[in-house]
């Protein structure tokens, strides 16, 4: 049974028993209000659905099923071994309050172990885990007499303790016990007991393949307050994982979704073949960036791209130890795309795109391979190797292994703690209201157009548009947005239309300061991820701040009336065009347009 085939045996499995099957979400998560300790990715199958599970009500229902694209580098260091991935799939299933422990746990048993409609593993393999309680809730005996009910016996059934089936996202929101189900992968174990288990488990020999999470509880400040009102279930099962157990592999760079990646780098290598770790991490870490650039993720030195830009260096310094050719990883690319064509088409449609980011961070950093290799041989601090070489931390903390060497993280972190507050205090200088050079009226023109456009877009796509970026010079702007579908022509029309209308009418701007709590309720349009002082400029277009058109949290600077924007004909005709329009990620879409 091939990956794809068992993804969609599953899908076609839950939803057969009313489950609404959803797309899945992109691995970049929103930027939304009030959210702390905001992840950069979508890093497990229920995160999309947080809001949910709390209790709001889902368009499709109180029954859902996905397989959901995540990305976790948390444990990249353990990429290389049988299990772990940085990109991977999880297959999930969820009742908002439809069902809890008995349906979740006989529903999972029934699609790992049926030959007919699920994926026919043998179930004298399997071993389950179930909360083993403590001070905030009492073990949890329900599920042990439900896998009893299923034939599991009871000496393959495992009390744990809270760090190992406890639920939580986070210090606050929705928690709950989990029960965990592992197969053997060895075959031939018969553990009787829970220390033969952990040592199998310790071992890689057996693997956990599911996990129905039970959301009863909720938490507060790290402290569980009590029952939540709504009784959820979050399942999960790591597509890659679970391809292995069904192919018979004893780890998942063998399976489907990784062969052809592995055979292909094994044909470009010309040194060192017998280390395989190498090959993994490669395939791995490529695997992970074709499907962040296909997101509307590019190489940077801050947030996501940076993520994006570790994979890839790191990529391609294992690259150079398998003695890969230059340029060698980007032609990796079809290979991802095939192997994911039915499911993610996004990958083919991409492609070039692809490609050409992969062989320009390449090319980045090969330079700074360059400088940062002689640097580091001469015993360069890595603060100096990083802030003015740009030779990424984790690679002299690799090369400094590979010489026997210890670096003091201590000495570094404090480092960089001290420069990341000197950059901030530069950039508020430097870069203030977002503009790269305040003094070009051009840019400021653009900055003004940039909120005008903005309300617009609201006006005509309706209020969940929200500003995700943007980007000004003195030629253009670029404006990112959350959009789900590609922007009709009419609708590009209509915006440029109202736009223009504002700029002829020649509406004042204005500015005030206000503490941030009466700004937000003037109900000023802000970006939800950034982080604003106990006072905040708004910047409004219209006769006043009550009645105002348009009206922005905003370090400015901008025109003194929207009249400025106009052409200098006699005519003072307005003239904002929009000259492109497109997808940058899932449900993020960009516009780019220009004043004539």
């Amino acid at each position: 049974m091939t990956a794809n085939e068992i993804r969609a045996r599953f899908l076609k499995f839950f939803k057969e028993r009313e489950h609404a099957i959803l797309p899945s979400a992109s691995l970049v998560t929103p930027d939304e209000k009030g959210v702390t300790n905001a992840t950069l990715f979508n890093s497990a199958g229920m995160q999309p659905l947080v809001p949910y599970l709390m209790g709001k009500e889902h368009p499709d229902g109180d029954k859902l099923a996905s397989a959901q694209k995540c990305l976790r580098t948390t444990d990249i260091d353990d990429v290389g071994d049988a299990t772990h991935a940085t990109f991977f799939e999880m297959l999930g299933n969820w009742s908002l309050g439809a069902y809890f422990k008995n349906e979740a746990i006989k529903m999972s048993y029934e699609f790992l172990t049926s030959q007919a409609e699920g994926l026919g593993l043998d179930a004298n393999r399997l071993y389950i885990t179930v909360f083993e309680g403590d001070e905030t809730a009492p073990s949890d005996e329900e599920s042990k007499q439900i896998w009893l009910s299923l034939g599991i016996p009871e000496e393959r059934i495992y009390f744990m303790p809270a760090e190992s089936n406890w639920w939580s996202a986070g210090d606050n929101g929705p928690c709950g016990p989990d029960t965990e189900m592992f197969y053997d992968i060895v075959g031939g174990l018969n553990l009787k007991n829970k220390e033969e288990f952990i040592k199998a488990d310790n071992e890689q020999k057996v693997v956990e393949i599911w996990n129905d999470v039970f959301m009863e509880y909720e938490k507060k400040d790290g402290q569980v307050i009590g029952k939540l009102k709504q009784h959820n279930v979050d399942t999960g099962s790591g597509l890659e994982r679970i391809t292995a157990v069904v192919q018979g592999k004893n780890n998942i760079f063998e399976t489907d979704l990784f062969a052809p990646l592995i055979a292909q780098i094994e044909k470009l290598a010309t040194k060192d073949q017998a280390d395989f770790k190498a090959k993994r991490i490669i395939a791995d870490h490529l695997r992970a960036s074709v499907f962040l650039i296909a997101d509307g993720v590019l190489p940077s030195n801050t947030d996501r791209g940076y993520i994006l830009r570790r994979l890839l260096r790191r990529a391609m310094r294992y690259a150079d130890i398998l003695g890969i050719q230059e340029d060698s990883l980007a032609g990796l690319v079809k290979i991802v795309a095939r192997i994911y064509t039915d499911s993610y088409p996004e990958i083919e449609d991409k492609l070039t795109e692809i490609e050409a980011g992969i062989k320009q961070e390449e090319a980045k950093f090969r330079q700074t391979l360059a400088k940062g290799l002689r640097e580091f041989e001469k015993g360069t601090d890595p603060f100096i190797l990083f802030t003015t070489y740009g030779f990424p931390f984790e690679l002299t903390q690799e090369l400094a292994m590979e010489k026997g060497a210890q670096i003091d993280l201590g000495k570094f972190n404090a480092q960089m703690a001290e420069h990341q507050v000197l950059s901030r205090a530069g950039a508020e200088q430097k870069f203030a209201g977002g503009l790269a050079d305040q003094a070009d009226p051009q840019v400021i023109k653009y900055h003004t157009a940039t909120h005008l456009l903005n309300q617009a877009l609201n006006e005509v796509l309706g209020e969940n548009v929200e500003q995700k970026g943007s980007n000004i010079t003195a030629e253009r702007l670029r404006f990112d947005f959350s959009h789900p579908n590609k922007m009709t022509d009419e609708e590009k029309q209509e915006v440029e239309a109202i736009v223009n209308e504002k700029i002829q009418a020649d509406l004042p701007v204005g500015q005030v300061i206000l503490p941030k709590a009466e700004a937000e309720a003037t109900g000023a349009r802000h970006m939800f991820n950034e982080k604003y002082g106990d006072e905040v400029s708004v910047y409004y277009i219209g006769d006043n701040l009550a009645t105002a058109w348009s009206k922005e949290f905003c370090g400015g600077p901008h025109v003194a009336s929207t009249g400025e924007l106009a052409s200098t004909s006699s005519a003072q005709v307005a003239k904002f065009k929009i000259v492109k329009e497109e997808s940058v990620a899932a449900g993020i879409r960009r516009i780019k347009a220009v004043l004539e």
